[in-house]
């Protein structure tokens, strides 16, 4: 056999190794993680941001065999930390754990985003589909969203509505746009900060993510009339859609993990092996179920296409509900 025919020989069986080495193995990044790892949450302590983030990172713990410390970095509806994690070191240990909507939102909500998520960030994994809603307070006389609509109409510039982040921005834009009403918008740093407001009255109604809504929901302090999505939520069938009412829309929230993109094809692999191993366990299913989501397992190239998609849908969703970009 010539030198020729025995290097050629070899390159074949190398190619056959690697063909069938299974998904787990492939997805292996030798010494990784060697060091803590910090998963960072746009929103404050307490939040329905911090509910998901915090249970993602007790269930790595053992997978990853590392301490995972979460970081609570609120504020700018989400981007001082989409911010910090984009300009980290990318090594796989700044994992930024959020809604990717709103990030994809923010690229057309602020005139002067402060990254370019397109080429900021990779999508490690998905962990769930879900929506925001669009709620008011458990005593309130608004049961329905017909109900609200004419409330909201009668009460003209004087009502107002309360929202915490890019997704519910846009949702309450939408909604206000298609049904004719002519009320006031008011941002808030998080959702928790205009609960207090919701309930006494000085705010009449609220688009809260589905984590916060349920929660409020099962403690007997909130309503909840409708969902943003196209559909309703498998998790949560019995919540009608804003749709279904007239007010034809689809958006939808959905988590995912997020790295700088110049992170190692390795440790995006092995991070996304370890999340889609937590979310499709069944006590994650019923964990995600009970905030009214889905959960929703891809690999990074079909993460990073829909999330790249979502960035070029979302800058329809702005021009659809008359958002001016703020900044």
């Amino acid at each position: 056999m010539t030198h020729l025919s025995r290097l050629l020989r070899a390159c074949a069986i190398t190619l056959i190794a690697v063909s069938t080495v299974p998904n787990g193995a492939r997805a292996q990044a030798p010494g990784y993680p060697s060091q803590d790892v910090n998963f960072i949450c746009g929103f404050a302590a307490g939040s329905g941001a911090d509910i998901i983030v915090r249970y993602f990172a007790d269930k790595m713990r053992p997978l990853m065999n590392r301490t995972i410390v979460v970081q609570n970095k609120p504020g700018a509806l989400g981007n001082i930390a989409t911010e910090f994690v984009a300009r980290s070191k990318p090594d796989g240990y700044t994992i930024l754990v959020t809604g990717a909507n709103s990030v994809a939102a923010s690229m057309h909500i602020f005139k002067k985003p402060a990254v370019d998520a397109a080429k900021a960030f990779q999508i490690a994994a998905t962990i769930n589909n879900a929506t925001m809603m669009v709620a008011v307070r458990a005593d309130s006389p608004i049961k329905t969203i017909p109900d609200l609509t004419a409330a909201m109409k009668e009460k003209g510039d004087k009502a107002s509505y309360a929202f915490a982040n890019p997704t519910a921005k846009v949702l309450g834009a939408m909604y206000k746009e298609k049904a004719g009403l002519k009320s006031v918008e008011v941002a808030y740093r998080t959702g928790a900060d205009f609960l207090n407001e919701l309930y006494t009255g000085k705010i009449d109604y609220a688009i809260p993510d589905n984590i916060q809504a349920v929660a409020q929901a099962n403690a007997g302090r909130m309503r909840i009339l409708a969902v943003g999505a196209g559909k309703r939520m498998q998790a949560a069938p019995d919540i009608p859609t804003l749709t279904e009412f007239g007010y034809p829309m689809d958006i939808r929230s959905w988590w995912a993990a997020l790295v700088p993109s110049a992170t190692p094809r390795p440790i995006v692999d092995q991070l996304n092996a370890w999340f889609s191993q937590v979310v499709q366990t069944p006590e994650t299913k019923t964990f995600l179920n009970g905030i009214a989501s889905d959960p929703w397992v891809t690999k990074p190239e079909e993460g990073q296409a829909y999330f790249l998609q979502q960035i070029n849908d979302w800058g329809d969703y702005v021009r659809l509900a008359n958002i001016e970009p703020q900044g």
